[in-house]
């Protein structure tokens, strides 16, 4: 947050003429460093596979029962504390003030947070509000600040191959969400390369080489330790000989406060260039809910280094804060192309704002 918006007078202030507590002036939560990947887990890349293509134990049937079942931590967490406060209660400074911890302890960010308590003060001040109404302005408010950002994921039939790159930080679900996205390919009856260019760990190279197998995409990979950018010239070059319709490029998970990894993606990008000067024609980032408000400084980073052109949202089950998906909207105005609330192949959908809306204010998918 710039000084100058740090500046200027609270949300009460704004609404009925005085200005916020001091303690109530937003700021950045502190940046933490992403997760490592799991230690623990002991599964082979066989088995990893299996599982995901394996249905979710005692899933619901339907994509909006997945949804709601996966932001059901956030959606309980911001409900209760709705009806803890306009239960029988009329709306104050205090209410507002109560409603404003809960919105940004769900990550919504502080745009957004703003907008939907202006929107539920407005001329309700002093009159008792029932806490569905609440969650009704909510979902409009988000709903609003996601449309722009939700669109589908499509691949120019131009440009063949179409070249994706996918990028992110350690643990943020890439390879799963790469096996995913061509298993969606394949469905609309495109052909897909898979390239293994997270180099650094021998496992990732044979689990993208037993997604192809599984799923009947073709896989270009190396040795462990093989230069990612060499690799990315030669699956290129041999997807243009194949006449491959998609190129889907791993990489290696790099934090974004690692200057040399960081150069190396650089890297990855100019060699592409060299096969298809347009390549990679999409670059998608995939996030992990969970990290919070890091979320934020991986975005700007990796846009500024690879130009990110949209995003995959994954782990939503598995936090309470998935508001932070709005607050990225509300500040990239980047495309969201689709959400994960699981690690299963049937748990990741196209993004949809008002399906997404609804789901985090705990309402009703037609109500």
């Amino acid at each position: 947050m710039s000084d100058a918006e740090k500046s200027k007078p609270g949300l009460l202030g704004r609404l009925f003429g005085r200005s916020a507590p001091a303690e109530k002036q937003a700021a950045p939560a502190p940046v933490a460093p992403p997760p490592p990947e799991p230690a623990g887990d002991a599964a082979t890349p066989a088995e990893r596979v299996e599982s995901a293509l394996a249905p979710a134990p005692d899933a619901p049937a339907t994509w909006w029962g997945r949804l709601t079942h996966g932001l059901s931590r956030s959606s309980s967490s911001i409900a209760q504390g709705v009806s803890d406060i306009f239960t029988k209660r009329r709306l104050d400074d205090a209410a507002l003030e109560d409603l404003e911890d809960i919105l940004l302890r769900a990550d919504l960010g502080v745009g957004a947070t703003t907008r939907i308590l202006e929107a539920v003060g407005r001329g309700r001040y002093d009159k008792e509000i029932a806490p569905e109404e609440i969650r009704r302005i909510m979902a409009e408010e988000i709903e609003r600040t996601l449309a722009p950002v939700a669109r589908p994921f499509e691949i120019d039939g131009a440009k063949k191959p179409f070249v994706v790159l996918v990028v992110g930080v350690n643990g943020s679900g890439k390879t799963t969400s790469i096996a995913k996205l061509t298993l969606k390919l394949i469905n609309e009856d495109k052909t897909v390369m898979l390239a293994a260019g997270d180099t650094f760990r021998a496992a990732a190279i044979e689990q993208l080489k037993v997604w192809g197998e599984r799923l009947g995409a073709s896989v270009v990979a190396r040795a462990p330790g093989s230069d990612a950018a060499g690799l990315a010239f030669d699956a290129l070059t041999e997807a243009r000989k194949q006449d491959v319709d998609v190129v889907l490029m791993d990489t290696a998970g790099r934090l974004q406060n690692r200057t040399e990894l960081m150069a190396e993606l650089e890297k990855i990008v100019r060699v592409m260039k060299k096969v298809d000067p347009e390549a990679p024609h999409a670059v998608l980032l995939v996030l992990d809910a969970t990290v919070g408000q890091n979320a934020l400084s991986q975005v700007e980073i990796f846009g500024r280094v690879a130009g990110v052109t949209g995003l995959v949202m994954t782990k939503l089950d598995g936090t309470a804060r998935g508001g932070i998906l709005v607050a990225i909207a509300d500040k990239f105005k980047l495309p969201v192309h689709y959400i994960g609330v699981g690690e299963h192949m049937d748990e990741m959908e196209t993004f949809s704002a008002r399906d997404f809306a609804r789901a985090i204010a705990g309402l009703d998918q037609d109500a």
